[in-house]
């Protein structure tokens, strides 16, 4: 039993309502994600920037799918897993894309497969990458901003696939088929 408690509006703190808020506009309901990291309000609110503006960088849709669930699938997180599934759906990612992640399989082109192995390289190595392991990776057209938004992905990724471990997360309805 998870001794860490998920906030509704209700009960959440006064600073954690507004963001309460942002996530009721974003996505129709409080993901049970930010009703946990709620009791801290500076924390969703890095975590939502954090998401924002990471949707923001040089990555397409399609990417972002990969970085995010490189990392989801590397951390073992069932919570994020389908949560990120069910945005890439949002987003309209080929579903093949985030079925090869979820299962470990090649992806359907070259270039994100060699986001994947960077991303997992990065992750793996805690950035401690060779110039002879970052070489495919700016062979395949990716540049050092590339790698700036991969850091970005991973910083919000590290928060939420740590804390669902920590406070055993449970799945929202909205995306439990995804799980």
């Amino acid at each position: 039993m998870s001794n860490f408690k998920f906030h509704t509006m209700e009960t959440a703190p006064e600073a954690t309502q507004k963001l309460f808020e942002n996530s009721l506009s974003n996505f129709g309901m409080i993901p049970n994600l930010h009703a946990v990291l709620g009791d801290e309000p500076p924390v969703l609110e890095a975590y939502q920037l954090m998401h924002k503006l990471f949707q923001e960088t040089c990555l397409d849709a399609e990417e972002l799918t990969v970085v995010w669930q490189t990392i989801n699938v590397e951390h073992n997180c069932g919570y994020c897993v389908p949560a990120h599934s069910m945005i890439a759906d949002m987003m309209k990612v080929d579903p093949a894309i985030n079925k090869a992640l979820r299962e470990g399989s090649a992806l359907p082109n070259e270039k994100l497969q060699v986001l994947h192995d960077t991303t997992l390289l990065i992750l793996r190595n805690r950035g401690q990458l060779t110039e002879e392991q970052l070489a495919p990776f700016f062979a395949a057209g990716y540049g050092q901003k590339h790698i700036l938004a991969i850091l970005l992905g991973l910083s919000q990724k590290v928060i939420s696939n740590y804390i669902n471990h920590l406070a055993k997360t449970p799945v929202d309805e909205a995306f439990a088929h995804y799980a």
